[in-house]
């Protein structure tokens, strides 16, 4: 366990989809993360004053010229055919992934193509996908998209610029709030210039860096299937709306499976960015309420493909005949990602974690080092921050460059801001109760007003308990957290464990009814304007990504230092002194991460010797080898 359950790695414009539709909508704005103005290299002058251009890169960087025959880590000759199947946690009631209502389906965003597509080798790259090209003038107050003419609906129906606009206007209208917040800074106008051209033109203020792909990464739906429907992009449905992507909705069961095709008339298939990937028939995703009995299935051969998640089932479970007899592979593959920023969130909605010292004192009753060595056969390491395992983790005091940002904010910001150290996950001992934390944790306590009472519990000057209950929806989880608990018990906080079912866990997340979840903060290399929907002011009573609630004058304007920035130096300043302040507040308790991927799979399938460092792509480039899968049901050990 330790990491949530993986239910999908790439399927082309969903290149970091997972299962739920709140992490779909995390995919549109992880297109947002990065990314910005003047690329001029293999790019024509359109004009005078504007630039045409077949990719963009805010820094002039990208990786691939005009005329590229194929990405650099996919096989081009890679076989057409086969299942993969994979695993997916609880259950679905829906297959729209952009509406708060309902719980969608693994993969429900598979259809939507965008504009752009960015890659898995490339940080802040895109290219055109939907559009054939993208023209922009040089102080970027508009761009212009010039969209394929050979592209297409799943119906056949020609993709349009009226499509994009309506698609623009279904978000601002229906969408998820946090999404409204962010289309609203950026785009003055929609224009649809001809039935192959539409133009965004932006606000002045918006940030520079993050028009372009905010627009280009938007997925773009049919306005003809809405209008024949009536159907609404906030609501729950199972009538999936059509897309131009390479895979299409085949039939589902509820509580049991989701199986999506391959549409054999998929439009861009022989596009260069398409080659040698979505190679598979068919993808299906088998649903389990828990982790054990989703592995004892993949043992059976109930799915193929398992990215394992559980420590403890990595060292001790993949002991069975399949694997001895070399029916199936195991192996780690190099993951060149950021760490997830997989961390306990406080709900600072909640006036129990008002006081900074009652957040540092639950930091220090977490034993990671316990947990890693005891539970997950030390196996990870630890996140000290939300950019962990890049050069924009901020370390040490400040620098005279980040001082030059911190410091008209100083009164904005936690005290000791601009002198302290970074701060850094406590360190624990050996023993599942480190006393040396438990001292300084109940000093901490002590001095924030809760004192301990007969019983051994804490209560205020109200005489209220300090309550602190954990949610989770997955039982793998239990033996991090209860012995967590344990710990805060021990410092007589009233802390409890509920593990909840996967659709009350997502009724109570949406609406913040909670104390501490265990939440994933996926930060960019790149990040932009998406920080607003995890950190801003503007969205922290309305956005699923912010889950804490962070509302800090100071950390809005760090994020639009953020957004501002017109070059890496200035990005990677800007970035290490929000990555200081967020820190600084101390409202999440930093788990763990991996820098492996953990594959295990039937040995019908294959990959290039070099995985994409940014995504393992075992739905995206991966193949199925025919032969192989016939020897392993010649053998009778797969049906």
């Amino acid at each position: 366990m330790e990491v949530r359950p993986v239910v999908g790695n790439s399927i082309k414009t969903v290149v970091k989809a997972k299962s739920q539709n709140v992490q779909n909508s995390r995919v549109w704005i992880g297109l947002c993360l990065g990314w910005a103005t003047l690329f001029l290299a293999s790019s024509l002058w359109a004009g005078s004053h504007s630039t045409k251009t077949h990719g963009y890169s805010f820094f002039g960087e990208l990786n691939y010229p005009a005329d590229f025959e194929h990405l650099a880590y996919v096989n081009p000759d890679a076989p057409k055919g086969g299942e993969i199947s994979i695993w997916g946690f609880g259950t679905f009631d829906s297959m729209n992934p952009y509406s708060r209502k309902g719980r969608a389906a693994a993969l429900a965003s598979a259809p939507f193509e965008s504009l752009l597509e960015g890659t898995a080798d490339e940080v802040g790259a895109s290219y055109g996908l939907l559009a054939e090209s993208l023209e922009y003038p040089e102080d970027v107050s508009w761009v212009r998209f010039h969209i394929r003419p050979e592209a297409r609906f799943s119906d056949g129906s020609a993709v349009t610029a009226q499509d994009v606009k309506f698609t623009y206007d279904l978000f601002l209208e229906q969408g998820l709030v946090s999404f409204r917040a962010v289309l609203g800074e950026f785009v003055q106008t929609v224009e649809v210039l001809d039935s192959k051209t539409v133009q965004y033109t932006f606000l002045p203020d918006s940030p520079l860096r993050d028009r372009i792909p905010t627009v280009g990464g938007l997925p773009v739906m049919s306005q003809a299937w809405f209008e024949r429907t009536g159907a609404r992009l906030d609501e729950s449905r199972m009538e999936p709306a059509i897309g131009s992507g390479p895979y299409l909705l085949d039939r589902y069961e509820i509580n049991r499976n989701v199986i999506y095709t391959r549409n054999p008339d998929y439009w861009g298939k022989d596009l260069p960015i398409n080659l040698g990937r979505s190679n598979f028939d068919q993808i299906r995703v088998e649903y389990f309420a828990d982790g054990n009995a989703a592995f004892e299935a993949f043992k059976a051969g109930a799915y193929t493909v398992r990215i394992e998640n559980s420590s403890k089932t990595w060292a001790t479970g993949y002991d069975f005949s399949a694997l001895d007899d070399g029916y199936m592979i195991k192996k780690t593959l190099p993951d060149g990602g950021m760490a997830t920023g997989q961390s306990f969130a406080m709900n600072l909605r909640k006036d129990k974690f008002s006081d900074p010292q009652v957040r540092e004192a639950l930091s220090l009753l977490f034993n990671f080092e316990w947990s890693n060595e005891s539970l997950f056969y030390g196996q990870y390491a630890r996140i000290n921050s939300f950019w962990e395992n890049s050069d924009m983790a901020a370390s040490g005091p400040p620098g005279a460059d980040e001082l030059a940002l911190l410091t008209p904010l100083a009164d904005q910001l936690p005290e000791g801001i601009l002198t302290d150290e970074a701060v850094m996950a406590p360190k624990s001992g050996p023993r599942a109760t480190d006393r040396k934390n438990l001292r300084k944790a109940s000093a901490l306590l002590e001095a924030a007003g809760w004192i301990v009472g007969e019983d051994g519990l804490r209560r205020n000057a109200a005489g209220e308990t300090l309550q602190i209950e954990f949610i989770e929806r997955s039982p793998a989880f239990d033996r991090v957290v209860l012995p967590f608990v344990e710990n805060l018990r021990a410092a007589g906080v009233d802390a409890i464990y509920n593990r909840i079912d996967p659709a009350q866990y997502t009724d109570r997340t949406r609406n913040f009814d909670f104390d501490i979840i265990t939440d994933q903060f996926s930060m960019s290399l790149e990040p932009g304007a998406g920080l607003k929907q995890y950190f801003g002011s503007e969205t922290a009573d309305v956005s699923v990504f912010n889950s804490a609630g962070i509302s800090s004058t100071g950390i809005d304007a760090l994020i639009d230092h953020v957004t501002a920035a017109s070059s890496k130096a200035e990005l990677r300043t800007a970035v290490k002194a929000l990555d200081r302040a967020l820190r600084a507040y101390r409202f999440w308790i930093p788990q763990w991460y991996n820098a492996t991927h953990r594959v295990a799979y039937w040995d019908m399938y294959e990959h290039p010797d070099i995985i994409a460092p940014y995504s393992l792509g075992y739905l995206d480039y991966w193949w199925y080898n025919e032969e192989k899968a016939a020897a392993l049901k010649s053998a009778g050990v797969l049906r």
